[in-house]
């Protein structure tokens, strides 16, 4: 039995063993009526073309951000881009990137505002990741009309009593003006990396001496 909104549905095969008829129920869902769909799509198709536009720009925003880190691990490497491009991508995933950055500030920057600047842009990129994340490991739930109602997440979600697959999210007016809200950040995120930059290189590579390692330090 499949259960598509209000109506339940169930597939039935009829099987031959040994010359016995058996029954066998399908687990699959029914298949979609592509013609009907696709009849119906044009109705829908600036709404659908608004949402994922606007998923477009969130995503392209996030990945430019992210990039910029590059550079924040070159000046706290002391290295040339090309070597910290290859830290970078070595690293597979944001969370061990970020990691790493934070690791490397706490021994080479000793100015304690420029520290807390950076630590923050950190925590303001992590929370448009979260967003990000949703929109970009998911399966997105269309209506009859083809219109994108809803977004299934494609971890799972697990508490002390029960595991499930799958949280299900409508993709709503506010969800929608969630999205806008996070691209808006994003791009205050970006302009204030940028200014971020020259301020770190001048103090890590510019004159600023390192913390100076304890004695017995490998």
């Amino acid at each position: 039995m499949c259960v598509l909104g209000d109506e339940a549905v169930t597939i039935k095969w009829t099987i031959c063993i040994r010359g016995h008829r058996a029954m066998f129920v399908s687990k699959l869902p029914p298949k979609p009526d592509f013609e009907v769909l696709a009849a119906a799509a044009p109705a829908s198709a600036d709404r659908r073309t608004f949402v994922l536009a606007l998923m477009g720009n969130l995503i392209c925003s996030w990945s430019n951000n992210e990039s910029l880190f590059i550079y924040v691990l070159m000046i706290l490497l002391r290295t040339d881009e090309a070597s910290a491009a290859v830290v970078f991508a070595t690293l597979n995933t944001t969370r061990a990137r970020l990691d790493l950055i934070q690791r490397l500030a706490k021994i080479r920057i000793s100015d304690k505002a420029l520290s807390k600047n950076l630590t923050t842009l950190i925590e303001r990129f992590s929370e448009s990741t979260k967003v990000r994340n949703e929109l970009n490991h998911c399966m997105f739930i269309f209506d009859s009309a083809g219109a994108i109602t809803h977004t299934q997440s494609m971890r799972l979600m697990e508490t002390r009593s029960s595991l499930r697959f799958g949280e299900i999210k409508a993709l709503d007016e506010s969800r929608l003006q969630e999205m806008l809200r996070t691209t808006h950040e994003m791009t205050k995120i970006n302009r204030d990396i940028w200014d971020l930059l020259p301020r770190l290189e001048a103090h890590v590579c510019g004159g600023a001496q390192p913390k100076s390692e304890p004695a017995n330090a490998a």
